[in-house]
């Protein structure tokens, strides 16, 4: 195997791909704003601001779909077996319709302890239930998306992902435009925008899986499809990848809870502080799902000094990435507040909570990218586990510090990001010392 496979410009050729996708989700977030905010009632904005923070939540619950192929994928294509890489997007695909379906049948229970939770006016809620009731028959494609850019990502192929992204974004930037400016539809119109757009992107994640089929040559076996047993492993990952999805959602859900104790104000200024973070995470995303890939592809070759290259060159690239945003954070950072709010009393306060989002690149970059890595290992227990020891610590230093005010929300979610930090580098280091590792020669032969 050659150093290059796992050198920083392999790394930089998987990652562009997923950053430049990511760029895509906010300026359909700008768009969606833009033409419902136009509209002549402000309830219409909010319905779909509160439906689509709904589903941002249901359908990232599901990311497993994502994670766990990439995982799975990677490592038996480095193993070389291509039956196995072709029957892993086989149950990826039939797991996310499953859930899919049963989501369009019963998940109405979920968007109302949703809606309850978001707790909005009861005029914008009666449009955002109508907004839910239509984006729940995108679930199947969502979910089978979710499992074709991972089944794909798997294999080192991350410009479906771009293809894919700017597709789905396209389509409904034009079907926004269309449905509400054109025909005169109001949320449900922008609705429906997305779930087109979401069955317009599988359609085509489909046809290029054929093709990519017809390379891998062979069949899908009927009993690695229909056999539960057959489940197992996808079953044992992506059970863990749930559980610290739900863990993550909590702290989050926590942390803008806690903020809107404390009025408006203060839930207005968290609000544009936490987009810088979401600024950070579409670069560091990208090398975290670069190292998904390689270090998956070395984990099914045994290879594990180029495991530790791949890891050592997302690493540069994640560090790069992470002084770069919080040097811009600290220098223009009064500057981003005000590009994102005209509110004065909101700009003033979050300036006074800035610097705890300067430092977070620099505390969050390993989360970030040792996700990745264990990802690529599919060590999932030890990324469920960083998740739960960060929330024993967070919930009780946000119990002391309430007399701090926001500030000591801020310091309880900065420990939060930091001991997870700090326990997905203790796992690496134990296993690189202990299973990830080349055995030497005298160890084979005993």
């Amino acid at each position: 195997m050659s150093s290059a496979e796992f050198s920083r410009g392999r790394v930089w050729t998987l990652a562009w791909p997923i950053i430049l996708s990511n760029i895509t989700v906010p300026l359909l977030g700008l768009v969606d704003t833009a033409v419902v905010g136009h509209l002549s009632d402000s309830r219409y904005l909010a319905a779909v601001t509160l439906g689509a923070t709904l589903f941002g939540f249901l359908y990232w619950g599901f990311g497993f779909l994502r994670m766990g192929t990439t995982g799975l994928t990677s490592q038996a294509a480095g193993r070389g077996d291509d039956e196995g890489v072709r029957n892993l997007l086989g149950q990826s695909l039939l797991l996310a319709m499953g859930i899919g379906f049963t989501l369009i049948l019963a998940g109405r229970p979920l968007v109302e302890l949703g809606l309850w939770l978001l707790d909005g006016s009861e005029q914008a809620t009666a449009l955002a239930r109508e907004y839910a009731s239509i984006r729940l028959w995108s679930a199947p494609a969502v979910l089978a998306n979710y499992a074709i850019l991972g089944w794909f990502l798997g294999q080192q192929n991350s410009r479906v992902t771009l293809i894919i992204m700017v597709l789905t974004n396209a389509v409904n930037i034009l079907l926004d435009l269309w449905f509400v400016v054109g025909l005169g539809m109001t949320s449900d119109g922008v609705a429906w925008a997305t779930v087109i757009a979401d069955y317009s992107a599988l359609s085509v994640g489909l046809w290029l899986v054929s093709r990519q089929l017809q390379q891998l040559g062979g069949r899908f076996r009927r009993s690695r499809l229909l056999r539960m047993a057959a489940y197992s492993e996808l079953f044992r990952v992506n059970a863990n990848l749930f559980v610290r999805t739900l863990g993550l959602l909590f702290a989050m859900a926590f942390f803008t809870s806690r903020g809107a104790a404390q009025g408006d104000t203060v839930l207005a200024a968290n609000a544009v502080l936490l987009q810088f973070i979401m600024l950070t995470s579409y670069g560091l995303d990208g090398f975290a799902h670069a190292a998904e890939a390689l270090t998956g592809h070395a984990v099914g070759r045994q290879r594990w000094q180029a495991f530790a290259r791949a890891v050592r060159s997302a690493a540069g690239f994640s560090l790069l990435t992470a002084g770069i945003a919080a040097l811009a954070f600290a220098i223009g950072g009064q500057w981003l507040i005000a590009l994102l709010t005209g509110l004065p009393e909101v700009r003033e306060s979050a300036a006074t909570y800035l610097p705890w989002v300067v430092v977070m690149p620099l505390i969050a970059v390993w989360s970030y990218l040792l996700d990745g890595v264990f990802i690529g290992a599919t060590a999932i227990r030890e990324m469920r586990n960083s998740i739960f020891i960060g929330l024993a610590v967070y919930l009780p230093i946000w119990w002391l510090t309430q007399p701090w005010g926001n500030h000591g929300l801020w310091l309880a979610f900065t420990l939060f990001t930091a001991t997870r930090s700090g326990v997905l580098i203790a796992y690496y280091r134990h296993y690189r010392r202990h299973h990830w590792r080349d055995v030497p020669a005298a160890e084979h032969a005993d």
